[in-house]
């Protein structure tokens, strides 16, 4: 127990003498770590003045809250009658799910494909984003690359292996490090857009296409149930009024052919009879039809839209540059962090191959 004590205070000694071997040979080399310091200081001052300011832009929307009690029993009726009248999508678009669709490659390369206006024209945002980052002077000895562009609402089946190529770096490079897509309070549905640029305009007006970029998708893939089965009540509403009209001018005309008819030639009259039960049919049915189309349109017009806009990005927008004294004071540490290691290396390296 003795010896085993007596190793330790050993061990602990040696290393405090370590420490300080150490420490007064940094202090001998002070001159060295205060240049390297001092010239980390100036890189990072330097650097300041050669680093584009980044912009950020912020949408926040409220997800759309589920059809509420009011419609179920009127929708339960419908279904008991035989009308499907879609509603009650799901959720397949809520929450993180929601989260992801907007970094999809498919949602991002269709904003990127979206018309914009830029310098006096109409583009596509990926062409506004080229520019941006000025590519095109690094293509300009590729005639190929040169050549390469991004047309506005071009078909994406149609481009070619470079147009792909192109189209999916700029994509990794939103999703993965320009685009933020968070709930930042579990608390609250509300889902915050976070879109950082070296330009401005594209931060803003990108970030707000992208949003409509995904409501039109919901409108299309999560009421498309409702909107078919509402476009099938009007066309059979439309056949039947068609029908009711031609069956009340069926009436008329088979009361015309029997005006003035003897009374004991009532088989003359068998015509205008059953028109008349025609009519009353398709009232009836018509009558029907009308009540549940309209109660079809108020559950489309209920899952339509599904973002909510609270906040939209409002020019001038947020923006991020390093403070010269913050980038000085960071600089030098980093300099001077770089320096002490390599001394301290270096000593090691030397007591080793003693």
């Amino acid at each position: 127990m003795n010896k085993q004590t007596a190793s330790d205070e050993i061990t602990l000694k040696e290393t405090i003498i370590k420490m300080k071997e150490w420490f007064s040979y940094l202090l001998s080399k002070w001159m060295i770590i205060l240049f390297f310091a001092l010239l980390g200081a100036a890189l990072g001052l330097v650097n300041t003045y050669f680093k584009e300011p980044v912009y950020t832009a912020e949408l926040s929307f409220a997800l759309e809250e589920q059809q509420s009690g009011e419609f179920s029993g009127a929708l339960g009726l419908a279904s008991q009658l035989g009308f499907d009248l879609g509603g009650g999508g799901g959720g397949i678009f809520t929450g993180a799910n929601l989260i992801e669709l907007f970094k999809s490659r498919r949602m991002v390369e269709q904003t990127l494909l979206s018309p914009i206006s830029y310098g006096g024209s109409s583009i596509s945002f990926a062409e506004m984003y080229i520019r941006v980052y000025k590519w095109r002077d690094l293509w300009a000895k590729d005639p190929e690359m040169k050549a390469l562009g991004f047309p506005v609402n071009a078909n994406r089946q149609q481009f070619s292996r470079a147009q792909d190529s192109i189209l999916g770096v700029i994509y990794e490079s939103i999703s993965k490090t320009n685009l933020k897509v968070e709930q930042k309070d579990k608390r609250v549905d509300i889902i915050t857009i976070e879109m950082q640029s070296a330009n401005e305009e594209f931060a803003k007006f990108f970030t707000e296409a992208l949003a409509k970029e995904v409501s039109d998708f919901y409108v299309k893939t999560k009421s498309r149930k409702a909107s078919m089965n509402m476009e099938i009540l009007e066309k059979q509403t439309d056949s039947v009024r068609r029908e009711l009209n031609s069956a009340i001018t069926g009436v008329a005309i088979a009361n015309d052919n029997t005006f003035g008819l003897n009374p004991a030639l009532n088989v003359r009259r068998a015509p205008s009879a059953r028109r008349q039960v025609d009519v009353q049919a398709n009232t009836a049915i018509l009558t029907e039809l009308v009540k549940q189309t309209e109660l079809a349109r108020v559950v489309l017009r209920k899952e339509t839209p599904l973002i909510q806009v609270i906040d939209r990005p409002i020019l001038p927008l947020k923006k991020d540059k390093s403070g010269r004294l913050k980038s000085l004071i960071v600089g030098g540490l980093i300099g001077g962090f770089l320096i002490v290691l390599i001394l301290l290396l270096r000593r090691i390296f030397k007591d080793i191959t003693k």
